[in-house]
């Protein structure tokens, strides 16, 4: 079978039809009121391009079809692409080159859909009877007997007997109450389109059972192939944010076709809501079920309300324990599902390699190829053993880079050896081991493509981000490297895609470069009808569609998403056992404690020591930070009868509170933006008077563990690579005594 085209169909002339315009353009009709039984079957079948009405809105249901329609549906769903081409015509005595189905029906006799009589003609005017209905979808489509009872007493000696039955068979059309098929009553325009709606369904249905994605997609408009493409952020409708299932979210789910969403923290409000949320997402999806993704890398980048909040991945890098990141993909995948979420954003498999890297830093685990590539791994595995999709990313590598993408247009230099050694390293072992979706860069690697465009922005030449490159994604991703998973690209919203190409160009290039999936387009509506216009006009080949659409559906089916048969009340009363349980938190406290790193010590081997009655200053930058680690230094040291006071970095006062500090805590956090530019020279201040008064102190790294390369003589320091309350809570008692620091500081800072 063909898959289905757009076509553009020729008007009817007098009183007959209207066939108007787009093939794929979904007529909305006004007189369907005494018609409900058969709304959803006419509308159907109007959004996939098949019927349309009378123009004003009518579509006049109960009119008698006639066998010309009847072809000219069948033709229009199944061989669109031949109506674009001269026809030969018909040697019918009464369809004449004018007749307004003249190419219907010829194209119908050739393809052997319907036949005329005896006598020569057609009667393209005639009703169709219910006998014929069975004969010309049974032609159509090939069905075989079904398991349903089908003994009607009128049919057994007609013409029509075995098509009927298969059709009944199957639950395709029915009788009447006094056992009855009446094979020769006329049929209406809306039996007609029910019949052929349940025949399509019930034929991808199959499909989807089989896991015949080619014969699926075979019954897919191209609305619906390019909506699978398609996966976008969910933004506020009538002005409030979208955390249920509303009438502008269906209208989008529906227009666009959508294969998918990206759920953020607007999106959520807490565990039994998203849920919901999710749940009733897949109910509206239809047949084909959504990609339903979230970056939780954990650490810094997090989501979940009440989940475990992981401690990052450079936490993990300083453990360097590849049980502890299979463990923590596993407890994060577990959640992720619990919540009807089936991607998850992560791991970062970039090589933190750079200090001035303003978004990666600790979102990776190291600058460490090897370390980054073992416990990347480790923590695919765990993600899908918990069966959830790990989406790698920011292939080839955001590791060292010096701009945001989601501010710019970054450029690494390296020549290919470099790329081969450092950051394609992990990717290359991810794709060996079968990871089953990569996430692009908004980068640009002119050791591998070197083409440069015109940018919008301000008409100078930029390269070509690898997001857009078919030498990067085809040419390497595919052919060097072998990857035959989905590509997913980064955020469609980021000015290293934004500023520089119009979303039309950039949606429409990254396709053919070989993306499979667009995340969040800045105007998701505009991104599919440029796909669909690009298909149309041959700008995009069907088959490159194609490839993606097939990609696609064998994943989702993989991770079961096809299976949908529980409940929403199953899913919420399994909930407390599985988000922040007692196992999962176990996971997260041991990541935290494992991970202190000593940066300095006094003995080498301790950061500074409290002694009883200290009067301790908090400092940082932020007094909600502040007051979080005066809370957790409380608890925690019950028996020492410490005195606290909070300061903050840079007020006029905080110089003379330290001075009066029997023991300081200097909380640092860099992190989205440039090491080399953070304020240092505020914490260096405060150092050296600790120093010069011999005080004991300690510098708590909570963010990018860069300070030994900006801050001199630092005497006591320790790094927990995250301000979330795992990571403050173990660096406090690491300093108490409790614990000791035996993290390994993962990245270079020599």
């Amino acid at each position: 079978m063909q898959l289905k085209m757009i076509g553009i169909f020729g008007a009817v002339l007098g009183s007959m039809l209207i066939w108007a315009g787009n093939a794929a353009a979904e007529e909305r009709f006004n007189d369907l009121q005494y018609s409900k039984w058969a709304e959803d079957g006419i509308e159907y079948m109007a959004k996939r391009g098949t019927v349309a009405g009378y123009g004003d809105g009518k579509f006049k249901p109960a009119g008698l079809v006639t066998r010309a329609q009847a072809v000219t549906f069948l033709v229009r769903e199944l061989y669109p692409e031949q109506l674009e081409k001269p026809a030969e015509g018909t040697t019918y005595s009464d369809v004449p080159k004018t007749h307004a189905f003249n190419k219907e029906i010829a194209i119908a006799s050739k393809n052997g859909l319907a036949s005329g009589f005896p006598d020569g003609s057609f009667r393209p005017d005639a009703p169709l009877s219910r006998a014929e209905t069975a004969a010309f979808l049974t032609r159509a489509y090939s069905l075989s007997e079904g398991k349903q009872t089908a003994n009607w007493s009128d049919t057994e000696n007609h013409w029509a007997a075995a098509p009927i039955l298969v059709m009944s068979s199957n639950g395709l059309v029915g009788g009447y109450s006094d056992g009855t098929y009446r094979p020769n009553q006329t049929v209406t325009r809306a039996e007609y389109a029910v019949f052929m709606s349940r025949l399509i369904q019930f034929e991808r249905q199959a499909a989807i059972q089989a896991q015949d994605w080619d014969k699926l997609i075979s019954y897919m408009t191209v609305s619906e192939q390019v909506g699978q493409m398609l996966m976008p952020d969910i933004r506020q409708w009538n002005g409030k944010v979208t955390t249920t299932v509303n009438e502008g979210l269906k209208s989008s789910l529906h227009n666009q076709d959508l294969g998918g969403l990206i759920l953020f923290d607007k999106n959520i409000v807490d565990t039994r809501q998203v849920t919901t949320f999710t749940h009733n997402l897949q109910m509206e999806a239809g047949d084909i079920p959504m990609f339903l993704g979230i970056d939780q890398e954990g650490g810094v980048i997090k989501r979940i309300p009440g989940g475990t909040n992981l401690p990052g991945q450079m936490a993990l890098g300083a453990t360097g324990d590849s049980t502890l990141a299979e463990a923590a993909g596993q407890l994060t995948g577990e959640e992720l599902k619990a919540l009807g979420l089936n991607i998850n954003f992560a791991p970062v498999l970039d090589i933190n390699s750079n200090p001035d890297n303003p978004i990666i830093g600790m979102r990776s685990f190291s600058s460490d190829a090897d370390l980054v590539t073992r416990l990347g791994l480790a923590t695919i595995t765990g993600l899908r053993q918990s069966g959830v999709i790990a989406a790698v990313k920011h292939f080839p590598g955001h590791g060292d880079t010096t701009v945001d993408s989601h501010l710019g247009l970054p450029v690494l230099t390296h020549n290919r050896e470099r790329l081969d050694a450092v950051e394609l390293k992990p990717f290359q072992a991810a794709i060996e081991n079968g990871v089953e979706m990569i996430m692009t860069a908004h980068i640009a690697f002119p050791a591998i493509d070197s083409e440069q465009v015109t940018s919008l922005k301000d008409g100078q030449r930029v390269p070509v981000p690898a997001t857009l490159s078919k030498k990067v994604l085809n040419g390497l991703l595919r052919e060097e490297l072998g990857y035959e998973g989905i590509i997913i690209s980064d955020a469609f919203t980021m000015d290293g895609i934004a500023e520089h190409f119009g979303e039309d160009q950039a949606v429409e290039r990254a396709v053919n470069a070989g993306v499979d999936i667009i995340l969040m387009p800045q105007d998701s509506a505009a991104a599919h009808q440029t796909l669909v216009n690009a298909v149309k006009n041959g700008t995009i080949p069907m088959e490159t569609i194609h490839a993606s659409v097939e990609r696609i559906l064998e994943l989702k089916a993989k991770y079961g998403l096809f299976e949908r048969s529980e409940s929403l009340t199953s899913k919420l009363a399994e909930l407390n056992n599985v988000i922040g349980s007692q196992g999962h938190r176990e996971v997260e406290r041991e990541i935290a404690e494992r991970a202190v790193t000593l940066l300095a010590s006094r003995d080498g081997m301790h950061p500074d020591s409290f002694q009883r009655g200290d009067r301790v200053v908090i400092v940082a930058a932020e007094e909600e930070q502040a007051k979080q680690l005066e809370v957790q230094l409380k608890q925690a040291s019950n028996n020492l009868s410490l005195k606290t006071d909070i300061a903050l970095i840079g007020q006029a006062q905080t110089k003379e509170t330290v001075a009066k500090a029997d023991y300081v805590i200097l909380a640092s956090y860099q992190f989205r933006n440039v090491a080399s530019q953070f304020g240092w020279s505020a914490y260096q201040a405060l150092i050296n008077e600790m120093n010069t008064r011999n005080q004991r102190y300690t510098l708590l790294s909570l963010g990018n563990p860069y300070e030994t390369i900006y801050l001199k003589n630092i005497r006591s320091g320790l790094a927990v690579y995250g301000k979330q309350e795992p990571n403050t809570e173990a660096g406090i008692n690491v300093l108490l005594g409790h614990q000791e620091a035996t993290g390994k500081l993962p990245v270079k800072t020599n």
